[in-house]
C-alpha cells in the first residue's frame, strides 16, 4: 500500500476509527442460541479496509491497477495463464459459456440448438447462459453422497447435437474430474468448471477449474474470498483469453485497457466487417457483448482477501470434519446420507450438507423450521431441481433417465454453515439442535 504523506493521515486515522469500533470490523461476536448462526458469511479486517480506502483515494472508479493485479493473483493461484475479473459469479458463468459462442471458434463455436450436458441440482446460473445463448441443457442426476453428477450416465446423453459440459463442484466438492475430462476429450467437448463454491479444492492434486477450457468463481460474500460483487473467469488459451475481454467489455474488439489508446500502434488503420478503412478501432465490435466489469475497489479488497485464502480453506475443511466427526458420534447416520468427498479429491467445502434417508421418521421441512427456530441457519441445495422451477417452465430441454436422486434432494436435502467464521463451539450447538431437532419428531411418533 502507497505512504505518501497525504495517504498515511488517511491511514492512521483510518487505524484508529476501526480501533474504536466496539465489536471491530467483524461486528458483533456471534454467541451461539444467543446470536443467528449464518450458514455463510464474510471475514473481512483492517487490511480490507485500508485497501478499499487506498483504491477509494485514487478516484479511477472502474477497472484500475488494483484490478490488474488482482487478475495476475487468481491466475497465479489457480495454476492458469489468465484470469478476467466480473461483476459476479453469474456473470463469469454467462460470460464462460457466451465466449464458446464466438465466431473466432470457427465449426467449433456452440451455435443455437447445440445441447450442454449438465444437471438440475444446483444453481440457476449455471444453467441459465445455456438457455440465454439458444442452446438445449441436458440434465442428468447426481448420486445421493456427492451430489454431484453421475459420470455413467454421460454416454447415454451424448447426441449428435453435444457440444459441451458444463457443472459446477457442488458445495465444494469436486464432481469427478477424471471420467468427466475423459468423456469430454472422447467425444471433442468443451468443458466449463463452475467453481464458485470451490476455490482451493483440487482433483488429484489439480486445481479444480484447470481440467475445462474455463474455471469460474464467486466472490459475493458468501464465498470463499469476498469483495461484495465479483467473480473471474480463468483460462490458459490465449484466443479464448482474448474473446472473454471482447464480451466483457462491450463486446469490442479493441484490446486497449482503460484509459489507454492505441496498444495495437495502428488504431486508425483497421478494416473490419464493412466499415470504412480507418475506422477507430476503438469502436470495432466483434461481438455482441455486455459490460461486466468490476470497479477497483472491489478488486483493492479482492486481492487483500486473496492473500488470507488458504487459512479461509483450511478452517472451512477442519469445520467440515468436525461437523462429520459429530454427526457420526451422535448417531445422525441412522437418520441422514452424510457428505462425503469425491475419491481422489479434496474439497473446498463449502456447506455441510443433509439429506434425510427413505424411511426415516423425520420432514426436512420441519427440521429446518426447528433450526431456523433455534437460530440455526440452514439452505436448500439451492433450486433443488431445477426442471421443476417456474423458470424453466416451458423451456426447451433434455432430461436422461428420471432424475430421481435431483428430486430427492429438492425434497429432503438441506445445509448447515462451515464458514471460518464459526469455531467449534458454533457446530456443537448446531449438532445439538439438530440432535434436539431429530429427537422432537421422533417423539411425536
Amino acid at each position: 500500500m502507497e505512504q505518501d504523506p497525504q495517504r498515511k493521515v488517511v491511514v492512521d486515522a483510518l487505524r484508529r476509527y476501526a480501533g474504536g469500533l466496539p465489536h471491530g470490523i467483524g461486528g458483533p461476536r456471534i454467541v451461539p442460541g444467543l446470536s443467528y448462526i449464518p450458514v455463510s458469511g464474510k471475514l473481512m479486517d483492517l487490511d480490507d479496509l485500508e485497501m478499499l480506502v487506498d483504491a477509494s483515494l485514487d478516484l479511477w472508479l472502474t477497472a484500475g491497477r488494483y484490478s490488474v493485479e488482482l487478475e495476475k493473483a487468481i491466475a497465479l493461484r489457480m495454476g492458469t495463464r489468465f484470469a478476467k475479473l466480473v461483476n459476479s459469479g453469474s456473470s463469469a458463468n454467462l460470460l464462460a459459456f457466451t465466449a464458446l459462442t464466438s465466431q473466432a471458434l470457427g465449426e467449433k463455436r456452440i451455435q443455437p440448438g447445440d445441447e450442454v450436458i449438465t444437471v438440475a441440482a444446483g444453481f440457476p446460473t449455471t444453467v441459465a447462459p445455456i438457455v440465454q445463448n439458444r442452446a438445449v441443457p441436458v440434465f442428468v442426476d447426481v448420486d445421493l453422497h456427492t451430489h454431484n453428477i453421475q459420470v455413467g450416465q454421460l454416454e447415454r446423453a451424448l447426441s449428435p447435437k453435444t457440444k459441451a459440459v458444463m457443472i459446477a463442484h457442488t458445495l465444494g466438492n469436486p464432481f469427478d474430474l477424471a471420467a468427466v475430462s475423459e468423456f469430454c476429450k472422447k467425444h471433442d467437448l468443451y468443458l466449463i468448471e463452475d467453481c464458485c463454491d470451490a476455490l482451493g479444492a483440487t482433483f488429484g492434486g489439480k486445481s479444480v477449474g484447470t481440467f475445462g477450457v474455463f474455471g469460474t468463481l464467486s466472490f459475493y460474500p458468501a464465498h470463499h474470498i469476498t469483495m461484495g460483487e465479483g467473480g473471474a473467469v480463468f483460462c490458459s488459451d490465449p484466443l479464448k483469453n482474448k474473446i472473454l475481454e471482447s464480451f466483457r467489455d462491450w463486446g469490442r474488439d479493441c484490446w486497449c485497457p482503460p484509459g489507454k489508446d492505441n496498444t495495437c500502434k495502428k488504431r486508425f488503420n483497421w478494416q473490419l466487417g464493412e466499415l470504412p478503412e480507418g475506422y477507430d478501432h476503438k469502436y470495432i465490435y466483434s461481438h455482441l457483448g455486455y459490460n461486466l466489469k468490476i470497479t477497483d475497489m472491489q478488486a483493492a479488497v479482492g486481492l487483500s482477501q486473496i492473500r488470507k485464502v488458504d487459512g479461509f480453506i483450511a478452517k472451512r475443511r477442519k469445520n467440515h470434519n468436525l461437523l462429520t466427526h459429530m454427526a457420526k458420534q451422535r448417531g445422525l447416520e441412522e437418520f441422514f446420507e452424510l457428505p462425503k468427498a469425491t475419491p481422489g479429491s479434496d474439497p473446498s467445502w463449502f456447506g455441510f450438507l443433509l439429506t434425510v434417508k427413505d424411511g426415516a421418521p423425520l420432514s426436512r421441512r420441519e427440521l429446518q423450521k426447528y433450526l431456523e427456530d433455534h437460530k440455526v441457519g440452514t439452505r436448500l441445495l439451492f433450486a433443488g431441481n431445477l426442471i421443476r422451477q417456474p423458470a424453466f417452465q416451458g423451456q426447451e430441454f433434455r432430461v436422461v433417465g428420471d432424475l430421481k436422486n435431483t428430486d430427492k434432494t429438492m425434497n429432503d436435502s438441506f445445509w448447515i454453515g462451515v464458514w471460518p467464521g464459526l469455531d467449534e463451539t458454533h457446530l456443537t450447538y448446531m449438532m445439538d439442535m439438530i440432535e434436539a431437532g431429530v429427537k422432537a419428531q421422533k417423539a411425536r411418533g
